[in-house]
């Protein structure tokens, strides 16, 4: 299938690492451009790098105001046009409820739940009908994750936001989609795993629950994310697709 993705530019965020990462290569290999960020200069230049001449890295954090202007800025002065963006950001801190502290919350909201607002709202105003605003959320938003408070507070809002704004931009043929990843195998999910006392015991209960016996890779992941921004996936929007493996267990 042809996903029509050749010459049209993407902004992605948390692009360094991680599920931002597979998605900007995935949306690269299918002739796509791309402006990739991350709080890390030095790692965002080599991400860019990697991907060719078809990305541009730009430094940004996506808790400070000027983020989204700057990264819209950056995908119209380097390749002349904006037709999408997807909002990736790392998890916030693990804990339950008594383990978070108020600044970590504020940290995270600014971050994680503020940063992704703002981002869609730039993109709100620069796009034409065919654009894309696509967010990267989480299982939580359909069930808690144990451990995971903040994350379970933050995800359901952002999406809630997320379909609000399809309902709003829809008129104008601008479409707005959810991923949610599941047990994907990054840094971040090796790394909650390790949070444990047994890491390979967590990791073998974990994928017994899941139907297809295994955690994702994150190219499984780039994959999806890449079809749902693209002109292919024309006719969806307000959507939240879980890319888990079968996990969720509810329609």
């Amino acid at each position: 299938m042809d996903l029509g993705l050749k010459d049209r530019v993407y902004v992605v965020t948390g692009a360094t690492r991680g599920l931002g990462n597979a998605s900007a290569r995935e949306l690269v290999a299918d002739g796509a451009k791309v402006v990739v960020s991350g709080r890390d200069e030095k790692g965002v230049a080599e991400a860019a790098a990697a991907l060719g001449p078809n990305a541009v890295g730009v430094a940004a954090d996506n808790a400070d105001p000027e983020a989204a202007g700057r990264l819209i800025g950056a995908a119209r002065e380097h390749f002349g046009r904006v037709d999408g963006v997807l909002v990736s950001v790392g998890g916030p801190p693990a804990g339950f409820v008594a383990d978070n502290t108020d600044e970590q919350w504020q940290t995270a909201f600014e971050s994680v739940f503020l940063g992704a607002v703002r981002l869609a709202r730039a993109a709100a105003a620069e796009l034409e009908s065919g654009g894309v605003i696509g967010f990267v959320l989480s299982g939580s938003v359909y069930e808690p994750i144990p451990g995971l408070t903040i994350s379970n507070g933050l995800r359901p809002g952002l999406a809630g936001f997320a379909k609000s704004l399809s309902d709003e931009l829809g008129p104008r043929g601008v479409r707005v989609v959810g991923v949610l990843p599941g047990r994907i195998d990054t840094d971040r999910v090796r790394e909650l795993d390790g949070l444990s006392a047994d890491p390979e015991a967590t990791r073998a209960a974990a994928e017994s629950k899941i139907p297809l016996r295994r955690y994702g890779s994150p190219e499984e992941f780039g994959r999806v994310a890449a079809f749902l921004l693209s002109p292919a996936a024309s006719y969806l929007t307000g959507v939240m697709v879980p890319v888990d493996g079968g996990a969720r267990h509810g329609f």
